[in-house]
């Protein structure tokens, strides 16, 4: 054989080793070109909805390929529906209540100016705080906060249901950073595109961003009083009411007798029977409301007024609405509620969750954070737990699951 035909036959050969390496390569690693082609390709619709070509190139500098994380969360369908009083109880609790007067202690100068400004409640501020972010600590866990502009171009390019609104976002998010507002570095967001303190997606913080510390940005991500400032300028554009409640709780109709639908005068409520769980009067009796009982006839009630509706429009859910309200009025010291949820266990102290958790973690059933929230993590392990001490495998955080640990 010729050293001609040997090179042509090692060129053959290799040629073929490396069409069968790429062809072995695994599916994120070939995704790679096509996700560089597809930003390469976008950057000519972000000029044409006036992105500067610097700007757009500066927010994608380093991305070579989509988050896997971000992808991962996109495709989870979680099959687990929160009872009502699972929902509440990681919201509404000892540890987010405390931390909430606290910091309405810290920030009260910057509450006191927003409340005036804006006419919404400090308490109903700080709940959306603790809801939307831990009061800004998610903001600090990297596997939760990631880039903007490569989350949302990995959902635009490889997330079929999301493209329309990654697309959306993702030219929203490249004029923020060029108006000079937040830097690329601290352009961040969840998996989905919520930015910040009180978690706003681009196109919502273009509408409603506040520059309330007076240095020149809408700071939301850094800035504790642009950020509050933000989500009660939301609020004041949606129709929030200053000096109103969202809603009371109540004694309602008893069993037998059909709750009425819609919105009537809290004075025509309570001549039907439903009135105030605290045995007091209704201050406005005439405004309107709607009976909401998302716990069934067996837990607790509430007439809610057009403020409830308007917390809505921070998060479209009458559970979330709900419990902004109950953490707002908890915070301000108005108490808990008379009536509480029907949870078929007894409820352990957010302290209590915490050792739970932690006894969990050194018997080998729990390798989550330690944070006093029950969530499927928790759930799984207590099932564990359960199944291994003979007990009923419900999950449930209760009592008789944390005696059972501490005997261990």
């Amino acid at each position: 054989m010729s050293s001609r035909s040997l090179a042509g036959n090692l060129s053959l050969a290799a040629i073929a080793l490396a069409a069968f390496a790429l062809m072995a390569m695994p599916g994120p690693a070939r995704a790679d070109a096509g996700f560089q082609r597809w930003i390469a390709q976008f950057r000519a619709v972000a000029m044409q909805n006036g992105i500067s070509g610097s700007t757009y190139d500066r927010a994608f500098r380093g991305v070579t390929a989509p988050d896997p994380e971000v992808l991962e969360k996109a495709r989870y369908q979680p099959e687990f529906r929160a009872e009502a009083w699972e929902y509440f109880d990681n919201r509404v609790q000892q540890n987010t209540i405390e931390t909430g007067r606290r910091l309405a202690r810290q920030w009260k100068p910057w509450l006191d100016r927003i409340e005036r400004q804006f006419g919404v409640s400090r308490h109903i501020l700080l709940a959306i705080w603790s809801i939307e972010s831990n009061y800004g600590e998610v903001l600090k866990n990297d596997r939760v906060m990631r880039s903007l502009p490569r989350s949302l171009a990995t959902l635009a390019y490889a997330d079929s249901r999301r493209a329309k609104f990654a697309r959306q976002q993702l030219i929203a998010a490249l004029k923020i950073l060029q108006t000079g507002d937040i830097d690329v570095g601290h352009l961040t967001s969840s998996w989905a595109g919520a930015m910040g303190h009180t978690q706003f997606i681009p196109t919502s913080y273009q509408a409603y961003a506040v520059d309330m510390d007076g240095d020149g940005r809408r700071d939301i991500w850094n800035s504790v009083p642009d950020a509050l400032a933000t989500a009660a300028n939301l609020l004041r554009k949606n129709g929030w009411r200053g000096g109103e409640t969202w809603g009371y709780e109540v004694a309602a109709l008893p069993g037998g007798r059909k709750f009425p639908g819609g919105k009537m005068a809290l004075s025509r409520w309570a001549s039907i029977g439903v009135v105030r769980a605290n045995g007091k009067a209704f201050p406005r009796p005439s405004d309107s409301a709607e009976l909401k009982v998302p716990d069934g006839r067996a837990g607790p009630a509430f007439l809610v007024t057009r403020n409830f509706d308007v917390i809505k429009r921070y998060n479209n859910s009458d559970k979330y609405a709900l419990a902004v309200g109950l953490l707002a009025d908890e915070i301000a010291g108005y108490g808990g509620l008379v009536r509480d949820w029907n949870r078929p266990f007894e409820r352990l102290t957010y302290s209590e969750t915490e050792e739970l958790q932690k006894r969990l973690g050194a018997l080998g059933y729990y390798d989550g954070p330690i944070d006093g929230k029950i969530g499927s993590g928790s759930r799984d392990a207590i099932r564990a737990f359960q199944a291994r001490s003979g007990m009923q495998q419900d999950g449930h955080p209760g009592k008789d699951v944390l005696r059972r640990l501490r005997g261990q």
